[in-house]
């Protein structure tokens, strides 16, 4: 997103607030008054609230708005729009709907010459109306109605060119909305008014996900990408991409005790700050409970954390947590962690990270963790590779404050270590702790080793661990005499007798 607040030739543009405020973030600060901007997505994703937040804006800002309007009749918008909380009764409207005193008056007011079109009924009334009312705010919904005046594509062309002239002229800020068909991308037929149009929104719903991009804006450019939206009892709520921003970035590698002697023996003494880790594992292995360990340490060394739950209830990890001696609810009460469960499907990748800046820019926390990274994507919504981009977008910007940042993530195999991270998300981690499960002698024992820390020494073996009612994470000594952890086929070799082997897979 490109910053144009310092730049001379903006200084004299004028800008009106859309009534959304992230999606004047989008816009490089809202919208440019006097310019004609196109919603456009299929039917249900939210074009007409988006356009009736706009006129909301300009009712706060003491302005005349006008709602042209040609599928519903003001009664039902006004319910509609009321039942999200947005009160629009005192703008003015026009319908221009089919049976409307629209089509059936004789007109006589004159915008171009009658030599240039034939039908001059949709822009006399338009005129009429906005000379009337001087509005300094036009909604037009859908702008695709009006198309239904003109005789062919040729004159509903020539129209949008000379109603747009004339609402630039008259300094008008103009919002109209369009519909596309659910099976394109694009609307091929009158798509004439998105070139004409100075600014372009388009939302989508696919698979009850929203979605809001803006891939034009002249003037001032855009956030470019998609983004989250949800509609909600107030209205839309726009989430803007994580992005991170590396200036007056400082580095420190700070070390964070984990509070447990043996696992920071292996970490090399601890994690350090603006770092991520991954700690890796099948299921039921004690990839929580090793985070919980890591929480409380941190709190009894005197920091904070932020805990966000994806799989499971924040009851059920506070017992599991004390159960294994972690005092959780204690540091809860002491508000040194604070806990967050997700539920399923409600936000947005972009609406979580919304949530948890904010609580960092509340908590200041040491650490952030999030359990876990399976539950992230099934939770949030949006297809994988969006969801590891915009956690990766998150991540950064914790690092660059400091905050040291632990996430679960779930391996595919019961034994070895195929890959250290699930969908390709190793990228993202500076540490890796795996813990795995080896068979030893017929037995089946638990293994946890650091596969990865990109700051620091640390011990490059694994060790036997357990999960002790009361104790919780017990990592006892090394896999000394046992290979082949990583590949799920493990051998033992014979003390005293180096060179030979026993196959134990």
């Amino acid at each position: 997103m490109s910053d144009h607040s310092r730049d001379p030739a903006t200084e004299e543009i004028d800008l009106v607030a859309s009534g959304i405020p992230e999606l004047d973030e989008l816009l490089n600060g809202g919208l440019v008054r006097g310019r004609t901007y196109l919603v456009q997505g299929a039917s249900g994703t939210g074009k007409s609230l988006l356009g009736q937040h706009f006129l909301r804006a300009g009712l706060d800002a003491d302005e005349t708005v006008v709602y042209i309007h040609g599928e519903e009749s003001r009664d039902d918008i006004l319910v509609n729009a009321a039942r999200l909380d947005v009160d629009i009764r005192d703008a003015e409207f026009l319908d221009i709907g089919p049976g409307t005193d629209f089509f059936a008056e004789d007109k006589s007011y004159n915008l171009v010459e009658a030599s240039e079109v034939e039908s001059e009924q949709f822009t006399q009334d338009i005129k009429h109306v906005i000379e009337e009312v001087d509005p300094a705010r036009i909604l037009i919904d859908p702008i695709t109605q009006l198309q239904y005046v003109e005789r062919d594509e040729y004159q509903y062309r020539k129209r949008l060119q000379s109603l747009i002239r004339f609402l630039r002229d008259r300094q008008v800020t103009t919002v109209a909305t369009r519909t596309l068909d659910r099976e394109r991308t694009r609307e091929t037929r009158h798509d004439d008014f998105e070139s004409l149009s100075d600014g372009v929104v388009n939302l989508s719903l696919d698979e009850h996900e929203r979605r809001i991009a803006v891939p034009k804006h002249r003037g001032l450019g855009q956030s470019d990408g998609t983004h989250g939206l949800e509609i909600r009892e107030h209205g839309i709520e726009v989430y803007p991409q994580t992005i991170p921003k590396h200036e007056n970035r400082t580095f420190d590698p700070e070390l964070i005790p984990t509070g447990h002697e043996a696992l920071d023996g292996l970490l090399g003494g601890g994690i350090e700050r603006g770092t991520v880790s991954f700690i890796s594992g099948p299921t039921g292995i004690g990839k929580s409970t090793t985070g919980a360990q890591i929480l409380s340490g941190i709190v009894e060394d005197g920091g904070t954390a932020l805990g966000y739950l994806f799989e499971e209830s924040i009851d059920q990890f506070v017992h599991r947590s004390e159960t294994l001696g972690l005092p959780i609810s204690e540091m809860r009460a002491q508000g040194s962690l604070a806990l967050t469960e997700t539920e399923p499907l409600v936000r947005s990748a972009e609406e979580f990270d919304r949530h948890v800046l904010d609580q960092v820019d509340e908590h200041a926390p040491d650490a952030v963790f999030v359990d876990g990274l399976s539950g992230y994507k099934i939770s949030l919504q949006g297809d994988d590779q969006r969801l590891v981009r915009r956690l990766h977008g998150l991540t950064r910007v914790l690092k660059n404050r400091g905050i040291a940042v632990i996430i679960t993530d779930e391996a595919d195999r019961l034994t070895g270590i195929p890959e250290a991270t699930s969908t390709n998300t190793s990228y993202i981690a500076d540490n890796i702790v795996f813990l795995t499960y080896v068979e030893v002698d017929g037995e089946l024992d638990r293994a946890i080793g650091v596969v990865k820390k990109r700051l620091g020494d640390f011990d490059s073996r694994f060790h036997r661990f357990a999960i002790e009612s009361g104790e919780g994470l017990v990592i006892e000594g090394p896999f000394d005499t046992v290979r082949g952890i990583m590949q799920g086929s493990s051998t033992h070799r014979v003390p005293n007798e180096s060179h030979q082997t026993t196959d134990q897979s």
